[in-house]
């Protein structure tokens, strides 16, 4: 299919006066027919400004309502969206707005000193929106939209091509430099099916919207597949256990999506133990691994939620679980969901028929077309036959099942043994004084590579360096105990909630402040 129906204009078309999204700072409310009528003169006013089909428009913003009529703005104009990562300062940002080739930035009242000094200099203009307050000479996105004529009569839905980009993702810098991932209306709309026929999502759903605006679970998980469905998102401008909790408790929210860090975080607020779930009728969880005793702690409240695995290169949903089968798969993200291929392939390049381990790969219209003007990126993503290459091991079991097993760069040789960091973490999360745990491999002289572990205690609670290896040799080989134990208050994470290895393996050569234990 090579066009698309303007998404904005068709949900307003559909259900006109029924709410998509509530701001919870403000407590506006806008419908769909507001909705897309405001997304109409925002793209009109980026007209107004030069920005023509195919040039970049940056954002850079806290979660607002306002960013999604922006989403759907630049659809309507072909405008290209890079949503920005507002945690990062100006040098880190810098790199990516280049890279892009924005004109335009816009931001809110949050981020205006990080933009003002983002833009200093390199000739992008400059412009705030939502909730910006401005000083004299700094305009306003709205200023500009006021200016102009009325529309002569009703704007004709703009028939939007399927595979042009329509935003650019920066991948989240596990590993080191980001690459701008295309996003697609057809992604869109693949990862809305995949997502919606896992969870049963409906027009009749109300989720709440806190995840980064600038990743793709804040887009995908779930708000733009509920907008698609006709349903409601209240949107606050970040994550607060609390104002999650309150909206649970007052039965305001009947889907979730979150990654596990904001699962913890709920579970260790004092309200946990008394908010009914029993509203919330799917919860899912991404971004990494749900650790099993975290799982078991929802269910003892009656709660399953439902492990999955996608990347920004794949919309994201690939994989969710069933709700039925998730408390005896723990650990499993559950099948491939129904717009999604996948397979595995061994070492030597063979494809892995019924149980076994290997490369995970996946093929669908969900995923992305390429990494942005980076050709040399794209083609190193892509196998023979449009197969994605994850970089993830994943493990399939008899029932068809899948468990990612741990990313391929992250795999260690520790005497001539292949260890995968995220089975030693799944070991040190079960001891009752660690609430996480990170290892990764380090150099070694003797072993060539050995286990460092970076661990968060529970609150009240301390962690025996000793005494922890000594209950790790009893349920771990010798080779995967790690030799490094070093107790931290926090870990570094992207915001998927992805810890960044690649810093703790900087820290790890020059501090050299690890606790060392023998093998």
């Amino acid at each position: 299919m090579d066009w698309l129906t303007d998404m904005a204009a068709k949900r307003a078309e559909l259900t006109p006066d029924r709410p998509a999204f509530t701001d919870h700072a403000s407590g506006e409310v806008l419908t769909f027919a507001e909705v897309n009528a405001r997304a109409e003169r925002v793209a009109r006013a980026l007209a107004a400004l030069g920005a023509r089909d195919g040039d970049r428009v940056a954002v850079l913003c806290l979660n607002h309502p306002d960013f999604f009529v922006l989403l759907f703005a630049a659809q309507k104009s072909g405008v290209i969206l890079l949503p920005l990562n507002w945690r990062q300062p100006p040098p880190e940002l810098a790199p990516v707005l280049e890279q892009a080739g924005a004109r335009i930035l816009l931001h809110d009242a949050a981020t205006r000193d990080t933009a003002a000094a983002l833009c200093e200099g390199t000739g992008v203009r400059r412009l705030g929106f939502a909730d910006a307050q401005l000083g004299a000479g700094e305009e306003n996105l709205d200023d500009v939209a006021d200016g102009l004529a009325p529309a002569a009569g009703p704007v004709e839905p703009r028939r939007v091509p399927a595979e042009a980009p329509w935003y650019l993702l920066a991948t989240s810098g596990t590993t080191g430099a980001p690459k701008l991932v295309i996003q697609t209306p057809t992604m869109a709309w693949a990862n809305a099916v995949n997502y919606s026929q896992a969870t049963g999502l409906s027009g009749d759903d109300t989720a709440v919207n806190f995840l980064p605006l600038f990743h793709t679970a804040g887009i995908n998980l779930m708000t733009l597949p509920l907008f698609l469905a006709g349903g409601h998102s209240i949107v606050l401008r970040k994550f607060e256990a609390e104002t999650v909790l309150d909206l649970v408790r007052r039965g305001r929210i009947t889907a979730f999506f979150g990654v596990p860090a904001i699962y913890q975080a709920l579970a260790l607020d004092p309200r946990f133990e008394t908010v009914d779930f029993a509203p919330l009728r799917s919860l899912g969880c991404g971004g990494a691994p749900m650790p099993a005793p975290l799982l078991r702690t929802y269910l003892a409240r009656g709660v399953t939620v439902c492990n999955g695995m996608g990347m920004t290169e794949t919309g994201p949903t690939v994989f969710l679980a069933d709700a039925a089968r998730a408390p005896q798969k723990i650990g499993s993200v559950g099948k491939a969901q129904i717009l999604t291929e996948v397979r595995l392939v061994a070492p030597d390049g063979t494809v892995v028929e019924g149980a076994g381990e290997g490369e995970l790969q996946i093929r669908g219209p969900g995923v992305t077309p390429g990494y942005f003007e980076n050709p040399k990126a794209t083609a190193e993503a892509f196998a023979e036959g449009g197969w994605l290459r994850s970089g993830d091991v994943a493990r399939r079991d008899e029932d068809g099942y899948y468990a990612i097993v741990d990313r391929i760069k992250d795999m260690y040789i520790s005497g001539g043994e292949n260890v995968y960091p995220a089975e030693v973490e799944k070991v040190l999360v079960t001891h009752p004084a660690v609430l996480d745990a990170v290892v990764l491999g380090v150099p070694d002289d003797k072993w060539g590579e050995v286990g460092a572990a970076y661990l968060i205690p529970r609150p009240g609670m301390t962690i025996d360096p000793a005494a922890l290896v000594t209950w790790c040799r009893e349920r771990l080989a010798g080779y995967k105990v790690p030799r490094h134990i070093e107790i931290v208050e926090d870990l570094p994470r992207t915001a998927a909630g992805k810890v960044q290895k690649h810093i703790l393996k900087m820290q790890h050569a020059g501090t050299g402040k690890q606790e060392r234990q023998g093998r």
